[in-house]
């Protein structure tokens, strides 16, 4: 009950919102939670996320939010993951929430694709961990591996 308090009366992040918020950087501020590297999770508990993890329910889902966001880092085309895929829960889950199944656990207005670096950025709070995309301007021989 507690932790269900806890994210009624927190900042609630869904697909329908984030969707709606056009740049990668944007879309990055709305979903940032600025943890710390090493906090814990799920404690002694970890053995409930690696099930679920595994259970074809979440297999299920996630290959359904990587169709819908069409394999791009947090939905935006243009920004296609080329190695492995991660879905963010945009509201971080607990022990309880897969107890109990919450409505954050499976819900596609609560998932995101996102690349590695752009999860742990997203969870840190470190635009640095990013990844950098678009332009990149090309010199003489930059290429050239003995200049």
């Amino acid at each position: 009950m507690v932790l269900m308090m806890v994210k009624i009366m927190s900042n609630i992040r869904t697909y329908q919102e984030l969707i709606t918020i056009p740049t990668f950087e944007e879309r990055y501020r709305y979903l940032k939670l600025n943890g710390r590297v090493g906090e814990s999770t799920f404690g002694f508990e970890r053995y409930l996320n690696q099930t679920f993890y595994k259970s074809d329910r979440w297999k299920k889902i996630r290959n359904e939010i990587i169709i819908r966001d069409n394999a791009c880092d947090l939905g935006i085309d243009g920004y296609q993951i080329n190695d492995k895929i991660y879905i963010h829960h945009m509201n971080p889950i607990v022990s309880k929430d897969i107890i109990d199944e919450t409505e954050y656990l499976l819900d596609p207005n609560y998932l995101i694709c996102c690349r590695f670096s752009t999860h742990n950025a997203i969870h840190y709070g470190d635009e640095s961990l990013l990844p950098i995309y678009g332009y990149v301007e090309r010199k003489p021989n930059d290429t050239c591996l003995w200049k």
